[in-house]
């Protein structure tokens, strides 16, 4: 059996292609005194393994959802999540509006503070973002927690945010102003969205809410998630060409891949262990994957035979 200490070293390298991919940047912008060591980051990965495979940790929700082209467009945006100033909606001071007074006065605010925005504009002045919780959370801690992610990821910006506990998730509704107090405009890539949720997590479990922001494919999830402009259009009654309901193609396949690779190099390293608790996670590692493996096969077939159907 070997030491914890000298399985740290494979447990981080394969731990970070597992929960970090690309590089460790995008993991939080909070600001660090000192780089974690070697044992420290082998024994943060033991808790997020723990969290994914034992205990299924509730994974938090980060979706942009469009962003207004104008005043007219931000101000609609600002009554719809207030619906129509009955919710508190709070801005980047913590200054918190009510009533359709409130929203007027902070409409302004943002045409006139800083570049002028006009009604309509061909560029995006806003970004509009949306962080759930599922089903049972705490909806002040969830509000809490957006307003810690929000001070750390736009700091620099105007923002408002606006808490809806009434719904079976609760979720805060942000919008951003793209443009930032110091000029410069807000341009989110794949990697800040997986930022993102991993810094609404951190905030969250901060408060002593259980919260991760797994990847899909490090949780063996294949699902199609559908853009919010899909299911406005069914709730219309437009007609939408249906997806598969899993998410198909080499990109998709090799993560997951990838994803299973590092769990089987982890299972390894800590079924070697002198501790018990790593050998236990090694089994658990282990079942995690197997039944991930069963249930990807099971939709693939599903999916196949949903192709035949239509053919």
């Amino acid at each position: 059996m070997s030491e914890p200490s000298s399985i740290d070293g494979t447990l981080v390298r394969w731990g970070d292609r597992l929960f970090y991919p690309g590089n460790r940047v995008v993991a939080s912008r909070t600001p660090r005194l000192r780089n974690p060591s070697t044992e420290e980051r082998a024994r943060a990965l033991r808790q997020r393994i723990h969290a994914t495979v034992v205990r299924r940790a509730p994974q938090v929700m980060v979706k942009v959802t469009g962003g207004g082209r104008g005043m007219k467009a931000i101000a609609a945006h600002f009554r719809y999540i207030s619906k129509a100033g009955r919710l508190d909606i709070e801005d980047d001071q913590g200054e918190v509006s009510r009533g359709r007074g409130g929203l007027q006065e902070l409409a302004e605010e943002w045409r006139l503070g800083g570049a002028l925005i006009e009604d309509t504009s061909p560029r995006r002045e806003a970004l509009n973002v949306m962080l759930s919780m599922p089903r049972g959370t705490d909806p002040l801690a969830v509000q809490r927690a957006a307003r810690e992610f929000a001070r750390t990821e736009f700091g620099d910006h105007k923002y408002v945010m606006v808490l809806h506990d009434h719904q079976a998730n609760p979720h805060v509704h942000l919008s951003v102003r793209i443009e930032s107090k110091s000029g410069l405009r807000l341009n989110p890539r794949k990697a800040d969205l997986h930022r993102w949720r991993e810094c609404f997590a951190e905030k969250l479990r901060a408060l002593g809410v259980e919260a991760e922001a797994t990847r899909q494919a490090t949780r063996g999830v294949a699902r199609n998630y559908d853009p919010i402009w899909r299911t406005k259009a069914r709730q219309d009654g437009r007609p939408v060409i249906e997806r598969p309901a899993s998410k198909a193609g080499s990109a998709a396949h090799g993560s997951r891949q990838s994803a299973a690779q590092s769990w089987r190099h982890i299972a390894s390293v800590l079924s070697g262990s002198a501790l018990t608790g790593d050998r236990d996670l090694a089994a658990a590692i282990n079942r995690h994957v197997s039944q991930v493996e069963r249930t990807l096969a099971r939709a693939d077939h599903a999916d196949v035979d949903r192709d035949a159907r239509g053919r």
